[in-house]
């Protein structure tokens, strides 16, 4: 195993950890929920396979889910941001960028990795809490908690990002 591979588990479980016992206590309003784990899929390196994404997007959105109590939510909502997120990404890199370049602010320029970010946190919470809410009849409490959770997400991910500087 290379020391990348390593690092990579590493914050695996750090993050699910985090999300496990810290983040999934916290809920703002009764309706924003940190998420904090979509992080790791959106630092996935540029020559990741889409299988190796949609296999690290699934895997720890069955751990969050288990620790979690919310069956099924993550990791359906990981598994498709590990799908889109390969795609999606070599739309911000340049063409000429080396193959294995990991998204950052640092090879990205900084409001390139907030539309990154923000993309696919967007998509995470949205899918995330219409799978959980599952009913139109309160489109006020799903509207705030797809974008209350989205803006704190993706402040924490900022916040994550200053720190891996």
């Amino acid at each position: 195993m290379t020391i990348d591979t390593l690092r990579r588990i590493a914050l695996f479980i750090v993050l699910c950890l985090a999300q496990a016992l810290l983040f999934s206590r916290i809920h703002l309003f009764h309706c924003v929920v940190p998420l904090p784990y979509v992080y790791f899929i959106i630092i996935l390196p540029r020559g990741t396979a889409r299988w190796a994404a949609l296999l690290w997007g699934f895997t720890l959105g069955v751990c969050v889910d288990m620790f979690s109590n919310t069956p099924g939510l993550a990791t359906t909502s990981m598994t498709l941001l590990g799908m889109i997120q390969p795609p999606l990404l070599e739309l911000f890199l340049p063409r000429n960028a080396e193959n294995d370049i990991a998204s950052s602010v640092r090879t990205l320029s900084f409001s390139k990795f907030l539309s990154l970010a923000a993309i696919l946190v967007f998509v995470y919470c949205l899918v995330f809490f219409t799978i959980e809410v599952f009913s139109f009849s309160n489109v006020l409490f799903w509207i705030n908690s797809v974008l209350g959770s989205m803006i704190l997400t993706l402040a924490l991910v900022l916040s994550f990002e200053s720190l891996r500087r």
